[in-house]
C-alpha cells in the first residue's frame, strides 16, 4: 500500500508487483486514472495530504524512502501511533525512525518489525 502516485510510490508498487503482490494505492484526488500503472486497487480519497493518515493507520510498518514534506507528515503520524518506521535516505535528524541503507534492507527489516507488532 501506497499513496498510488509516481516517484518511490511507483517504485514501490512496481516491485510489491513483481513479487506477486497485489498493489493498492490511497490517492490525494477523486480520479483512479491518476494511479501509477502498477496500482491494482486505486482508492481516490479527494483528502489531499489527509490521505496520509490513511496510509499510517493501516500499515504494520512504515517505509519512508527520501521525501518531502508528505513524508515527513506521515513519519510524525506513524511515531505518534506507535507504527514503527525504517527509513532509507530520509529525515535523519528523527531519532524514532530505523534507518538502513538500502530499499532491499528497508523491506526486509519492515516486514521483521511488523511481525514483532
Amino acid at each position: 500500500m501506497c499513496g498510488g502516485l509516481g516517484g518511490a510510490m511507483e517504485a514501490a508498487a512496481r516491485g510489491a508487483k513483481s513479487g506477486g503482490g497485489t498493489t493498492v494505492g490511497i490517492l490525494p484526488g477523486v480520479d483512479p486514472d491518476d494511479a501509477n500503472p502498477f496500482i491494482d486497487i486505486p482508492i481516490p480519497t479527494g483528502m489531499g495530504e489527509a490521505r496520509n493518515i490513511i496510509n499510517v493507520r493501516a500499515a504494520d510498518a512504515v517505509v519512508a524512502v527520501s521525501g518531502s514534506h508528505g513524508t515527513l507528515s506521515e513519519i510524525a503520524h506513524a511515531v505518534k501511533m506507535g507504527i514503527p518506521v525504517v527509513a532509507v535516505a530520509s529525515w535523519s535528524e528523527i531519532d524514532e525512525i530505523e534507518h538502513v541503507d538500502s530499499p532491499d534492507e528497508a523491506v526486509a527489516r519492515a516486514f521483521d518489525l511488523a511481525a514483532r507488532r
